[in-house]
């Protein structure tokens, strides 16, 4: 069976490839008002009430954060105010890549253009690309489409910026919730799950799984 080519690798980036924080953040800045036992359950909470924030209309994503964050508070009788929110948010434009991204990326990005698929806003990402190590071809964000993922117009307006059918993809993201279900559903065939530990493995959904982005090369039989 001949190894497939895609024409274009598209990734998530947040999580996938940028080490997204936001357990971290939340737990530096609700120290003080939630115990440490407690602290895994809220950072799960607030995780939740992101992916809900972002299945609406489209808004800004500070306000995704201090939304989420503002609802879990609810649900705990925390203390809120919207300097947390606010902390949070900055704390993203901070954060790098894992460690294994770079050289993985690079790799892969000598043979096959690069695309990025990212629940982010235009100035955001700014921040994000240049620390990743390899060219990136094209990068649309959830302000771009008007929609955060996993809603799929995201994916429809990247298949139609690319003039790419959805079997003519390969799309990498470690998560099932907002990438890899909705990419099923779109047909798109060819698929890998970056197992970081975000959410158990599903192979009803048909992907490759890899440990990191290390393992990407040789997907592509690089």
């Amino acid at each position: 069976m001949a190894l497939f080519k895609p024409k274009y690798i598209t990734f998530d980036c947040y999580g996938t490839l940028i080490n997204f924080d936001m357990a971290g953040a939340a737990k530096a800045t609700f120290a003080d008002r939630v115990s440490e036992e407690g602290m895994p359950a809220f950072v799960r909470d607030f995780a939740a009430y992101r992916l809900d924030e972002v299945l609406g209309a489209w808004k800004p994503y500070d306000q995704v954060v201090s939304n989420a964050l503002r609802r879990t508070c609810n649900k705990w009788q925390v203390e809120y105010s919207p300097r947390d929110g606010d902390a949070i948010y900055t704390a993203c434009a901070t954060w790098g890549p894992h460690l294994d991204v770079p050289a993985g990326l690079a790799k892969v990005a000598e043979a096959f253009p690069l695309v990025l698929l990212t629940n982010s806003m235009n100035d955001l990402i700014t921040h994000h690309v240049p620390r990743l190590g390899a060219p990136i071809h094209m990068t649309i964000t959830a302000e771009e489409v008007g929609a955060y993922k996993p809603q799929m117009k995201g994916f429809e307006y990247m298949l139609d910026k690319l003039g790419c059918g959805p079997d003519e993809i390969l799309h990498v993201s470690s998560s099932l919730r907002y990438d890899l279900m909705t990419a099923h559903d779109l047909g798109i065939t060819h698929k890998v799950f970056v197992s970081r530990g975000h959410e158990p493995s599903t192979p009803y959904y048909g992907y490759t799984e890899i440990r990191d982005i290390g393992g990407l090369p040789a997907v592509v039989g690089l």
